[in-house]
């Protein structure tokens, strides 16, 4: 007794281990401490990780990286260059407070272009980003406007700017989805990640000042940054840091390890400047966090293989069994979880033309498929048959008959044309039988003329001779013609009667 109470016992503690055990299945999310944060693949867009990446927030200094984008835009176009000398008009310290990070430009200095750039993003200088706004625009107000207004071409519809630097203001904010609109735009000109991934600049002697050395604040790529050595990290690459009491600390980077190149938004972070009691600047933290979890657990997979068979369709007149295997002209490769499994990859397919019909040649484009790997959109790829299609005869043949005896007239033509016939049929039936009716008539009435014709013979031959007559000697008799004639008129009485 004391065995089949133990067994309900054990196989109940098996359950509750089972039900406790963690899911190998589920990604969990990266310990990080950020307010608002993307991760996106700059490859494929894809974001990785985020949270309340829609959420208002102040930019700080990541303001820097607009101002800097269109910068090199006008450098690109023939506008500017980097050799341009530019002269700090009066308005060029509008806005700063005394606590501002400058590199102390007056008003009539002369820079290069590019090293007002610099300025502007290695050592976060805002009066270098007045005078670029001045230069580019021939006012801050004006630049100001440009910044809105690209903003607005790149997708942002949380973001507007009130000044070049980022400076505190209450119409000055953004968010970190749009600031990875913003920043991925930056990174594809190579001017831009030239001068944001430099980790220390000499600024030449001007007019008014001699050289300057800067020192890139963003600390994962340089040890000299005001935040310290200790956050060096190898695989990164630029892009901007930026600090206000309202912002706290903030950093957009980039990385790249293997096949992996990836960028980070992380706003709204603590540091020692927020917090006494928080030794680390965790805006470097959480970035390094989001890599690391990143790189060890995605990795570029064939979701899609162009040699798979994904759906079949049915084509009208085609030989064989009428059915076409569709493919997709290209492989499909995204990010995805290294935990991903086949029973996570999802198609929607669609047909351009859901009545297909033969002849079709090898690789027509007959549809789409949209690829989903879990919850990532893989995007769309088109579908093409694997095989030629032949049209079937015996199908044409088929189908051409059925349109032709399908046709109203057609089939008013025929009625009328059977009519015809059935009518030509019993008039010549009718006139057949009454051939024969008339054939045997005839038949009967010679053969009675014959039976007279004979009986009056008979008659003839059995007449009594006359008594003199000598049985040796043939006379003959001559008749009158009346006579034969009355005769005649005897045998016809006869056939009368009959």
């Amino acid at each position: 007794m004391k065995k089949i109470k133990i067994f309900p016992l054990l196989l109940i503690v098996c359950l509750l281990l089972c039900a406790a055990a963690p899911s190998a299945a589920a990604l969990d999310d990266p310990d990080i401490s950020a307010k608002e944060v993307v991760l996106a693949d700059i490859d494929s867009g894809s974001i990785l990780y985020s949270r309340n990446m829609n959420d208002k927030a102040a930019p700080a200094s990541l303001t820097k990286i607009m101002t800097t984008l269109l910068a090199v835009e006008a450098i690109e176009k023939g506008e500017t260059s980097l050799d341009t000398i530019v002269t700090a008009q009066s308005d060029c310290q509008q806005g700063l407070s005394e606590d501002s990070s400058t590199v102390n430009i007056t008003s009539g200095e002369q820079l290069t272009l590019e090293s007002l750039l610099y300025c502007a993003m290695v050592h976060s200088a805002n009066e270098a980003c007045n005078v670029i706004a001045s230069h580019i625009s021939g006012s801050i107000s004006s630049f100001v406007d440009l910044m809105n207004q690209r903003a607005a071409e790149l997708g942002c519809t949380g973001t507007h700017f009130a000044n070049t630097n980022g400076l505190p203001n209450d119409d000055h904010y953004t968010t970190a989805y749009d600031m990875y609109l913003i920043a991925s735009e930056a990174v594809k000109h190579p001017i831009f990640m030239t001068i944001c991934n430099t980790s220390t600049y000499t600024v030449p002697a001007t007019n008014y000042a001699g050289e300057r050395v800067l020192s890139n604040s963003n600390a994962l790529i340089s040890s000299d940054s005001i935040y310290g050595s200790g956050y060096l990290y190898e695989y990164a690459a630029g892009v901007k840091t930026g600090f206000t009491r309202a912002a706290g600390n903030c950093l957009i980077s980039t990385a790249e390890k293997g096949d992996l190149h990836l960028i980070a938004i992380v706003m709204g972070c603590d540091g020692p400047n927020t917090d006494e009691t928080i030794e680390d600047y965790l805006n470097f933290v959480d970035t390094i966090t989001l890599y690391d979890w990143a790189f060890d657990h995605f990795t570029y997979r064939t979701v899609l293989s162009s040699d798979d068979i994904v759906a079949q369709a049915s084509v009208s007149l085609a030989s064989g069994d009428g059915i076409v295997n569709l493919r997709p002209n290209t492989s499909v490769t995204a990010l995805v979880p290294d935990d991903l499994t086949d029973e996570d990859i999802k198609l929607d397919i669609t047909l351009f033309d859901e009545k297909l019909v033969a002849p079709i040649d090898a690789g027509t484009i007959l549809g789409e498929a949209e690829v989903y790997a879990g919850d990532t959109d893989c995007g769309k790829v088109k579908l093409i048959n694997t095989a030629a299609v032949e049209l079937s005869r015996s199908q044409i043949l088929k189908l051409r008959l059925q349109s032709i005896f399908g046709n109203t007239f057609v089939r008013v033509l025929l009625i009328i044309i059977f009519i015809f016939a059935a009518i030509y049929i019993a008039l010549v039936t009718r006139y057949r039988r009454l051939r024969r009716k008339h054939l045997r008539q005839k038949r009967e009435a010679e053969q009675r003329r014959r039976s007279a014709q004979q009986a009056a013979r008979k008659r003839q031959k059995s007449a009594p001779r006359p008594e003199n007559s000598d049985d040796s000697t043939r006379r003959f008799t001559t008749v009158d013609p009346s006579e034969r004639n009355d005769q005649e008129l005897d045998v016809n009485d006869v056939l009368d009667r009959k």
